[in-house]
């Protein structure tokens, strides 16, 4: 694995993991990890994508190699982090792909990138989550250790492994709480936010925290095109249907090239 960037201040390396080398490619594609996610995740995507593009995964502060480093708890924070890492990279036709928090992260992101007029991605994959401007009244970063972890149980994204082994777990879980945090107390309405790019949205059919409805509310967040695809399976159902999903990421780089 390569861990690279050009930011001026050395950090890109935290922020951005390139697992595979991408030799001239001309395309970018950034990944944003799920609440309590890390950029290892998507080690099966970037081995997927590497021959034709530069894939970047995200790592958030205070998991894995970062864990001893505060999360950040606000969203609007954690975006303005992430965007001066982003803003730093060379300019080539970038697609942006979120899961859960993070595909509200890539929408923040993005937005912000938009804002500038720099390093803009052409398309955002927004995955697992609800519109930014459609909220529950979801508390489970108050909840004790015991809520939190069945919560993860629910939506079924978390190593049985990882749920079974107490020490790791308990390493993880401030990193857990923390991105919930993040995400539940983000607030955005419609006329707050629209991006110029085309947003592409996948939802599961039995995602218990997104509904039809409001995962295709994400289409009052954009300017550009809207495309929603529903596949089988709960909020991971990536994890199931990753050749499926492998070929949105697939069409959305293949547009971003060659607009």
């Amino acid at each position: 694995m390569t861990i690279t960037g050009h930011s001026t201040d050395n950090s890109a390396a935290l922020w951005l993991r390139r697992y595979h080398p991408a030799t001239d490619s001309g395309v970018r594609l950034v990944c944003f990890p799920h609440a309590g996610g890390s950029a290892s995740f998507f080690h099966p995507v970037s081995a997927t994508f590497s021959a034709r593009a530069e894939v970047i995964a995200l790592q958030y502060p205070g998991r894995q190699d970062r864990r001893r480093e505060p999360c950040v708890t606000d969203l609007g924070t954690l975006a303005d982090r992430v965007t001066e890492q982003l803003l730093a990279l060379d300019d080539k036709p970038t697609v942006f792909f979120g899961h859960s928090m993070g595909a509200v992260l890539a929408f923040e992101t993005a937005w912000r990138l938009e804002q500038k007029g720099i390093n803009a991605p052409r398309a955002v994959i927004a995955s697992g989550r609800r519109a930014p401007s459609s909220t529950r009244p979801e508390t489970v970063h108050q909840r004790d250790d015991d809520g939190v972890i069945a919560e993860l149980r629910l939506l079924n994204g978390t190593d049985p492994g990882v749920l079974g082994d107490d020490e790791i777990l308990r390493m993880a879980l401030p990193a857990i709480r923390g991105d919930y945090r993040a995400i539940e107390t983000y607030r955005c309405e419609p006329e707050d936010r629209a991006l110029q790019c085309p947003v592409t949205v996948l939802t599961g059919a039995d995602d218990p925290r997104t509904t039809l409805d409001e995962a295709t509310a994400w289409e009052r967040h954009t300017h550009g095109a809207f495309r929603l695809e529903v596949f089988p399976g709960g909020h991971f159902f990536l994890a199931g249907q990753q050749a499926a999903v492998n070929a949105e990421i697939s069409r959305e780089l293949d547009e971003a090239g060659n607009s």
